[in-house]
């Protein structure tokens, strides 16, 4: 349950943070750097104004708890204005937002191992909010936007009467990739600089190497193991239709191997976390002669506690934010688990019973997505079921889910609720 005082106070503080920010702004290019960083704390501003921002007390003293401890050994960090929160945000990143606000997402956090990676994590983006990574960021692209050679190449675009638009995109691309290149130099940087501040903390510095061992496959593991689509949705009278997942043609490749079609450099650039063994290479000279250190310095029971807190707020924060692909697929996922079993049978009938909302209200596409090569093989094969089920088909698998359970949750409210949608759907299609 999220506190409003809370939620109030930290999109205060960030306010004034960004409102100081800019009253020290001088030079010529004042203007410029004003539209940047209210443009920033406008996207800020609507996330911590939205249920994605985690303002839960005890979540919220835990991690302020950690921050403190960080802090307190690391005395070149006391006169930062830091603000730290979790997210829902179902996907395994954490990010610092660069006036001060650092955000873990609950998909990171249910994915680690021990507080020591989340102590890694967080001196990581302490470093980069230290090292102002994000302002030197913005001041190279206003530079280089506002250079004299970007306006005559601008200026010799606009003359040119054919071909200008390929070579401005070109141009914009060579820009891009600059400011990919000098990001992911950041990231170096940031990694030496969070092992020097996790080193005095107390913490395993072989937290930092088993963080970025997870943050390098993060994107090909799934947060539950593989899922089978056919026996998932097979029921005693109700047969599964191959049809729905049968691969009629090659769409996407797979990452792997060669016939994706992809070169290393291709696919290293489409991960989430890239560079990641490169960075453990670079770090492990760094901290090889460390003490082993701690897994758990401040509590292990609230760091699990919130793990499986999270398991369930990620779930239910794509249902609020109605993304129901992702929503039914991590559900089944959770459901396959045998973890919060009552729950995750509740969160699958009820997003059967959307989705057959969406398709018969004719919005089906906001809620759900395509294939895409950058999507594991499961959630592919439930993203070309949710592309060919039909509307009675939809009806039909809603209604055998929850008679599958019916016995099993007898008793439970909001299932029985989600069982007489599911009777109604189905009784539009058989009366």
């Amino acid at each position: 349950m999220d506190d409003s005082l809370l939620k109030k106070q930290i999109y205060q503080a960030a306010f004034r943070d960004k409102e100081a920010l800019l009253a020290s702004l001088t030079g010529e290019h004042k203007d410029d750097y004003k539209e940047v960083y209210e443009s920033r704390f406008e996207m800020l501003g609507t996330f911590l104004k939205s249920n994605r921002l985690v303002a839960e007390p005890d979540a919220q003293r835990y991690l302020q708890s950690l921050l403190d401890h960080i802090v307190s050994v690391n005395p070149e960090l006391k006169n930062f204005s830091i603000r730290l929160v979790f997210s829902r945000d179902w996907w395994a990143n954490a990010y610092s937002v660069g006036e001060g606000t650092l955000i873990v997402n609950a998909g990171l956090l249910v994915r680690m191992k021990n507080e020591a990676e989340l102590a890694f994590v967080l001196c990581h983006e302490l470093a980069h909010l230290y090292l102002d990574h994000s302002g030197k960021s913005i001041q190279r692209s206003i530079s280089t936007l506002k250079s004299e050679k970007f306006r005559q190449e601008l200026k010799r675009l606009s003359r040119q009467e054919y071909g200008a638009g390929a070579e401005l995109d070109k141009l914009l691309k060579v820009l891009a990739f600059n400011s990919r290149r000098h990001n992911r130099e950041h990231e170096s940087e940031a990694d030496f600089r969070a092992a020097a501040f996790l080193k005095a903390t107390g913490f395993s510095g072989y937290g930092a190497i088993s963080c970025l061992e997870l943050l390098d496959k993060v994107d090909e593991t799934p947060l539950y193991p593989s899922l089978n689509i056919q026996q998932v949705f097979n029921y005693p009278d109700y047969s599964f239709k191959t049809r729905w997942i049968k691969k009629e043609a090659v769409i996407f490749g797979q990452m792997q191997g060669d016939a994706s079609g992809l070169t290393a450099a291709e696919k290293d650039s489409l991960r989430t976390h890239p560079d990641c063994q490169k960075r453990i290479r670079a770090l492990e000279p760094l901290l090889s002669p460390l003490p082993e250190g701690n897994a758990f310095v401040l509590d292990s029971m609230m760091f699990r506690k919130l793990q499986e807190r999270f398991s369930l707020e990620l779930i239910e924060s794509l249902y609020q934010e109605e993304e129901y692909a992702r929503n039914l697929y991590l559900s089944l996922g959770l459901l396959q688990s045998g973890r919060h079993r009552n729950y995750a049978v509740y969160a699958v009938a009820r997003v059967l019973n959307e989705l057959y909302e969406a398709q018969a209200k004719h919005y089906f596409g906001r809620v759900t997505e395509k294939e895409n090569r950058t999507y594991d093989e499961d959630y592919n094969l439930l993203l070309r079921l949710l592309d060919r089920v039909r509307l009675n088909e939809l009806a039909e698998l809603a209604y055998y889910f929850c008679l599958q359970y019916r016995a099993e949750m007898a008793g439970h409210t909001s299932f029985e609720e989600a069982w007489r949608k599911a009777r109604q759907n189905m009784d539009k299609h058989t009366s």
